[in-house]
């Protein structure tokens, strides 16, 4: 997967350390990550773990000096995007339009309907089944937006249902499939 480049967004959830894996995994496999931190990403995940497991420093600051418009760059220089975790408060605000932070922002300056855009699902059951959530992921899917739908089961809470993220290896499998067959139709 040389040369193959993904913005790969996390939200505030307890399950940002599955994503870690994920993050490793495609790195691993050659792709270029770049990641992006909410500043609730960051109270579960630090950025020095995501720039070990990247080899690239976090993008987490919109207003940093020197990066007021690496939203737009990012967008631009990526292949696919994925947000995962996707809390149901970013799933919700990005049906919204909201671009008051970077994951806001880097959905708004991306590129639909030419290039992917995941969402990983992250949430207790009652905020998955919430008819907002729902009401919002039918509106980002009639966008153009990928879902990898999440598992249920044993959920940080300690309740039980839908809401887990999909495991790693599912999200990993679908990323590189979909940047398999990128590569694929832009050869000559």
């Amino acid at each position: 997967m040389s040369h193959s480049r993904i913005l790969f967004i996390l939200s505030g959830s307890i399950a940002c350390y599955k994503a870690c894996e994920v993050i490793s995994r495609l790195s691993q496999q050659g792709v270029e990550v770049q990641t992006v931190a909410t500043q609730a990403a960051l109270r579960f995940v630090g950025p020095a773990t995501l720039e070990g497991l990247s080899g690239r420093p976090v993008f987490h600051d919109m207003w940093e000096e020197g990066r007021a418009l690496d939203h737009i760059s990012c967008a631009r220089e990526a292949d696919l995007a994925v947000v995962c975790p996707a809390t149901a408060n970013t799933i919700n605000r990005l049906a919204a339009g909201l671009a008051e932070d970077l994951s806001g922002s880097l959905f708004l300056a991306w590129e639909h309907g030419r290039k992917p855009w995941y969402l990983a699902p992250a949430m207790n059951s009652l905020m998955w089944g919430h008819p907002a959530t729902q009401s919002s992921v039918e509106r980002l899917k009639g966008w153009g937006v990928r879902v990898i739908e999440p598992g249920a089961g044993a959920l940080a809470c300690g309740e039980t249902g839908p809401g887990r993220l999909a495991e790693p290896a599912t999200i990993v499998a679908e990323l590189l499939g979909t940047l398999a067959t990128l590569k694929k139709a832009s050869a000559p």
